[in-house]
């Protein structure tokens, strides 16, 4: 679940979470309700199949989308992300494998009218070429905690050989009966100011293990087209967190998976099915 804070601080995409996985902002115009941000993402990969990711790219959708809706709210409001979606052009993995140093520029603003709930959109881009896009929707709310919660320093030192799955402190597990599943560790760093987990990081997540169930056993790789993401409940992170997937289907050019987060109250928190082609 996404919260956010209208009164200059963001509690769902604090620092500590833009530092560990090298979110930078370029622009960010509050009368116009825009952010422009960037994010590396090569050499990231799934942990199951070691193929390329763009799971990490949900964290970046969540970042500057989600601020879109959070700037539109006015003093002393919140707002509740409910969905999240990434989808990404043909070709995009390509791209990115062309030229893995370039980051992903992802440019979000409003759309629509502000209503019951917040809508805003973005647009993926590398090398000046667009990838893919996003959305985030969310709800305001009044009210909130007063303060953010201390996590201190962050303990991962990030090098070049670092994982995708350490940024987010995840954990691949023995998989069973076809069902994939990945541990969510319990880190502050990749939890909002309120103590649950990124909704960007449980997006990315939610993908890893859904694209490692549909490309299980495949020759050639089905690669992430669309994540869908619901968000239902807080996902908290202990030692029986974890993400599920299991494949609904796979064919010969396209396969789907789902797959659900659940905290460790053994609670479903987040859900998603994510696509993918040949």
């Amino acid at each position: 679940m996404t919260t956010t804070r209208a009164d200059g601080l963001d509690p769902e995409t604090p620092l500590s979470v833009l530092s560990r996985f090298s979110v930078r902002t370029l622009e960010q115009d509050l009368s116009e309700f825009t952010v422009v941000a960037q994010m590396p993402v090569g050499g990231m990969r799934n942990p199951f199949t070691g193929l390329p990711s763009v799971a990490g790219l949900a964290i970046l959708v969540d970042d500057v989308a989600g601020r879109v809706n959070y700037y539109r709210c006015g003093p002393g409001a919140w707002t509740v992300s409910s969905e999240l979606t990434v989808e990404m052009s043909p070709g995009a993995v390509d791209r990115l494998l062309a030229d893995p140093d370039e980051p992903v520029i992802a440019a979000a603003r409003p759309l629509g009218p502000a209503g019951a709930n917040l809508l805003s959109v973005c647009t993926l881009t590398h090398r000046g070429i667009v990838i893919g896009g996003g959305t985030v929707r969310t709800m305001p709310l009044a009210g909130g905690p007063d303060e953010p919660l201390d996590r201190g320093a962050d303990p991962l030192r990030r090098t070049p050989d670092t994982t995708l799955a350490e940024l987010m402190s995840a954990e691949p597990l023995p998989v069973r009966d076809g069902v994939y599943r990945l541990r969510q560790g319990p880190d502050p760093m990749v939890n909002n100011l309120i103590g649950i987990v990124h909704g960007g990081v449980s997006s990315a997540g939610l993908e890893l293990a859904a694209a490692a169930a549909f490309n299980h056993e495949q020759d050639i790789p089905l690669r992430t087209a669309s994540i869908r993401v619901n968000f239902l409940r807080p996902f908290l992170a202990g030692a029986q967190s974890v993400y599920e997937a299991r494949a609904l289907r796979i064919g010969r050019t396209s396969a789907i998976a789902d797959a659900t987060a659940i905290g460790d109250d053994g609670k479903a928190a987040v859900i998603a099915r994510v696509t993918g082609y040949r």
